[in-house]
């Protein structure tokens, strides 16, 4: 059965201009609609998640106020529909008026279809992540979470949590790559708990945790006597994890001859246990993780290529903290009402400085890095509100290398006020340039120039 087309409303009082947009959006389901009442009806019975709007509609098709009247009812019946206006009638004041009151964007008659479906499926695609992040609001208040337990507004990660739910019921071996502090273990929990393997045991092991001469022990298991101290026979962590998901975490710190034993048992899925000479079948699934370039180690010769392609059947990028706009203010108020709870329940949020701060500050230690400051935070914290000092951010700050270039300075500081605007407006891109007193070319081009994802 073919997919259902969305809805566009159309609100156009010229029939001519009515059958070319209708026919101009052949994938759409076109509603037409040409005056307020209309309007109203067709926004009630058909929930359209786009609205172009002729801001010149009757009873004062020479005016505006009868398409303010309408984008004003919009607005109030259905908040999250992306209304795109058009006017002849002193158009660039009338369009952010409409912007100003709550309009998407807006386009200039005499009508260029190509454009306008440009907008009109830009607007689409917003609507539909936006109705997807709301979809994920937990119903602890703020929190958006996905996999379970993961805490995010972030398209960026919704896509890559995603992508995880679809691989989760194959069986597949997964590599998450990363740097240190994204959430790599917690994302390979919610792959376990979302498998057919849920049931079964999650095993972590960090494998540059542990010496070179105990970490074949540590994954295989030994029989007893088979070296010095070895009392007991002891399972290894990949035995244990029979039936279930075993996450190696730094797998690129795992050595050569190790990498060899590990290929066997992902080829055979048996192992032998250290002293041992029976050869034991496991049903294992294997997540790893590094924040390492494996492909580098595989050409200096520290990784073994065949491993690699084992273990990456598929690979999972997972973006940095200042890459998921707006995600750092949602996991430190996370952070925070754990840790309230746990150390001083006498905090009850942060203050406007400290929710400043946050927004502003790089994370070049991701998550973890502002799970620690939340903490201190909230140990150090004199009264009712966690405020900027209190998040020791002067020391990091006396850290950062002095940028002396100007062209290194500025392209600094435009990436940190866009990504800052983008968070406040919520990847709205009309907000977002107004915020920054820019045109929208202007904005759109310096996304392209700072690669930076609206």
């Amino acid at each position: 059965m073919a997919d259902k087309k969305p809805n566009l409303l159309v609100i156009e009082d010229d029939e001519g201009l009515q059958a070319q947009l209708k026919w101009a959006y052949e994938d759409f389901n076109v509603v037409i609609a040409g005056d307020r009442d209309s309007a109203i009806a067709a926004l009630r019975a058909e929930t359209p998640a786009v609205v172009t709007l002729d801001l010149g509609l009757p009873p004062d098709p020479d005016g505006t106020s009868e398409g303010f009247a309408v984008l004003d009812a919009i607005m109030a019946l259905k908040p999250d529909t992306k209304v795109i206006v058009a006017s002849g009638h002193g158009a660039r004041e009338s369009a952010l008026q409409a912007i100003d009151r709550g309009a998407y964007d807006f386009y200039q008659k005499p009508v260029d279809i190509e454009q306008l479906g440009l907008i009109v499926r830009r607007a689409f695609n917003l609507h539909q992540i936006e109705a997807e992040n709301r979809r994920l609001v937990a119903s602890s208040g703020e929190e958006k979470t996905v996999l379970g337990r993961l805490i995010t507004g972030a398209p960026e990660m919704v896509k890559v949590a995603r992508t995880i739910e679809r691989v989760a019921r194959t069986s597949v071996s997964v590599m998450l790559l990363g740097a240190s502090g994204t959430g790599k273990e917690l994302l390979a929990k919610g792959l376990h708990d979302a498998s057919d393997r849920a049931e079964g045991p999650f095993i972590a092991i960090n494998c540059a945790a542990i010496p070179e001469n105990l970490l074949e022990s540590e994954l295989f298991g030994h029989e007893k006597g088979a070296f010095t101290g070895a009392v007991k026979t002891t399972e290894g962590k990949i035995e244990s994890a029979n039936g279930g998901t075993l996450f190696l975490d730094e797998v690129g710190d795992i050595p050569l001859p190790l990498q060899v034993k590990l290929l066997r048992f992902l080829q055979e899925r048996t192992i032998e246990r250290i002293g041992g000479r029976k050869a034991i079948s496991v049903d294992t699934r294997i997540v790893c993780a590094t924040h390492q370039n494996l492909e580098a180690m595989i050409t200096e010769g520290t990784f073994r290529e065949d491993l690699f392609y084992r273990l990456a059947e598929i690979v999972v990028r997972i973006p940095g903290l200042a890459e998921r706009h707006g995600d750092a203010v949602l996991l430190a108020k996370a952070f925070l009402k754990r840790f309230a709870k746990e150390m001083n329940p006498g905090v009850t949020g942060f203050a406007p400085d400290a929710l400043a701060a946050i927004d502003r500050h790089e994370w070049p230690g991701n998550v973890r890095e502002l799970e620690n400051r939340v903490k201190r935070a909230v140990i150090m914290a004199d009264g009712k509100l966690v405020g900027a000092e209190d998040l020791d951010f002067a020391a990091a700050e006396e850290e950062e290398a002095e940028v002396l270039n100007l062209k290194a300075a500025r392209e600094q500081s435009d990436r940190r006020v866009i990504r800052h605007a983008l968070a406040r407006s919520e990847g709205n891109i009309s907000n977002t340039a107004k915020l920054l007193g820019i045109s929208r070319p202007t904005l759109y081009d310096l996304l392209k120039q700072y690669d930076l994802s609206a």
